[in-house]
């Protein structure tokens, strides 16, 4: 395994571990997701260059079109539960209520 490829798989699985870990704020939640995402999206970078293909080149641009939609979903949903709520806190979100 390639440093490059050790790197990325580590960062990669660190975004994870602090999504399942680490839930206290929906920002944090985020914010790994993110790290994920951005993760993927370079090794997806790095397969296309290493291929020297053309056509797996549109791969990462539409991930990373993905990418920015569920970040903007997320801070949607992330100012409509501060609003709502009064935190940004995980434990005070209940998926029973209305």
């Amino acid at each position: 395994m390639t440093p490059t490829h050790f790197t990325i798989s580590c960062t990669f699985l660190l975004g994870m571990m602090g999504l399942a870990f680490h839930r206290t704020h929906l920002l944090s939640a985020l914010l790994c997701l993110e790290g994920m995402m951005l993760a993927l999206f370079i090794a997806l970078s790095l397969w296309a260059l290493q291929l020297d293909a053309t056509g797996y080149s549109t791969a990462p641009m539409i991930m990373l079109a993905f990418s920015a939609c569920e970040a903007s979903a997320g801070l949607a949903l992330l100012v409509a539960t501060a609003r709502t709520h009064g935190s940004d806190h995980l434990q005070t979100l209940n998926l029973l209520q209305c």
